[in-house]
């Protein structure tokens, strides 16, 4: 018990970097020493020079690479070293003194992630370049099929996008294993600048689709970035009624996430039709908010002129979506607005679908065949 308390006090002393306790512990237990220098602690198997990289005190890390002799190349659970910590925190002295050091610039932790990638995970430029300018590779990919411009290009910084495509021209003409492009990435995060940036510098093809059909400019829009959704359209000459892999467009797609003002934005300005189908299966955008239990959406829906009494290929209304779904409120909405008219058609299954009791009660007193 005595010597678990002695090792959370260890790590309480590297992570708070009171290097000076730290040294008073292991002078009092020269044991413990030994065994600290090729100790892994706790679930991740974290070393003290994770802990030391991953809270960026450089003396605490100095200390334990040459005074205890830690081997910088220690990996925990995951495969993951101190330059992986440091990289990931952004503490550039720590990655300096590491690659100073002889630390391996490309190691790989789980899912295949170098430093690199791991510093583009935050916006700290000075740090991404110490690392290709000590020979990092930014073609690299991680198990995703994702490299380190793609990383970059979901964070959102267009100085760091303008220094890899500065030093490493083709590192936008990538794809994940999906088929996701950085160009989608950046569009689905709402970074504006960087898709600029990227329309501006890359040569991507209008409406690319990933491996679902999606194209960035449906995933500005089921995002509800209606600036990138513009930008897309006036630069890049993306099509406002591509349909993805099921036949669904961004009209659809928008009812899904229950972004309205994109409904509002694809209907309005641009003039898409708001009652058209999805090829497949011939759902209407008012079908899937009712499916998803949008309210707000079906009444913005309904503002713009949509089609109360559609029915898809099975011939289900909406109301039957937001019956199937339990989703009271809606179809309650629905019946207020109107659906109570055809309900001797509709009625009956839609009860069928309903299971729960407010769902149910709404059909109380409503006269339906049998």
């Amino acid at each position: 018990m005595a010597e678990a308390e002695n090792q959370k006090q260890l790590l309480r002393l590297i992570q708070e970097g009171r290097l000076d306790l730290f040294k008073e512990e292991l002078q009092r237990d020269k044991e413990m020493g030994k065994e600290v220098r090729r100790k892994h602690y706790g679930k991740s198997g974290d070393t003290l020079l994770h802990y030391a990289a991953r809270h960026g005190h450089l003396n605490v890390l100095t200390h334990l690479v040459e005074a205890l002799e830690m081997d910088i190349e220690m990996f925990n659970n995951d495969y993951k070293r101190p330059l992986h910590e440091a990289a990931s925190m952004g503490h550039r002295d720590c990655v300096l003194y590491l690659l100073d050091k002889g630390a391996r610039i490309d190691c790989l932790k789980k899912a295949d992630w170098t430093p690199l990638m791991m510093a583009c995970t935050k916006k700290n430029l000075e740090v991404i370049k110490d690392l290709i300018e000590h020979g990092a590779n930014p073609l690299l990919k991680n198990k995703d099929g994702w490299n380190c411009f793609h990383i970059a290009s979901r964070e959102g910084d267009p100085q760091i996008i303008q220094y890899l495509l500065t030093v490493s021209p083709s590192s936008w003409n990538t794809e994940s294993k999906i088929k996701r492009t950085p160009l989608h990435t950046a569009a689905m995060h709402g970074c504006f600048d960087v898709v600029k940036a990227l329309l501006e510098r890359c040569p991507y093809e209008p409406d690319s689709r990933d491996k679902c059909g999606v194209t960035p400019f449906m995933d500005a829009i089921q995002n509800g970035h209606i600036d990138i959704a513009r930008l897309l359209l006036e630069k890049h000459k993306a099509c406002y009624t591509a349909a993805d892999a099921v036949g669904a467009q961004p009209l659809h797609q928008a009812a899904v996430t229950a972004q309205d003002e994109a409904i509002r934005f694809l209907v309005s300005d641009l003039g898409a039709n708001v009652n058209e189908r999805a090829t497949s299966i011939r759902l209407t955008a008012l079908h899937y908010a009712a499916k998803e239990g949008h309210t707000s959406t079906i009444q913005t829906l309904l503002s713009l002129g949509a089609d109360l009494h559609a029915k898809d290929r099975k011939s289900r209304s909406a109301l039957h979506m937001a019956c199937g779904g339990q989703h009271a409120a809606c179809a309650w909405l629905l019946l207020q607005a109107g659906l109570q008219d055809s309900l001797d058609d509709t009625g009956t299954f839609a009860r069928q679908l309903a299971k729960k009791p407010d769902v149910l009660q709404l059909f109380k007193g409503i006269n339906v065949s049998t």
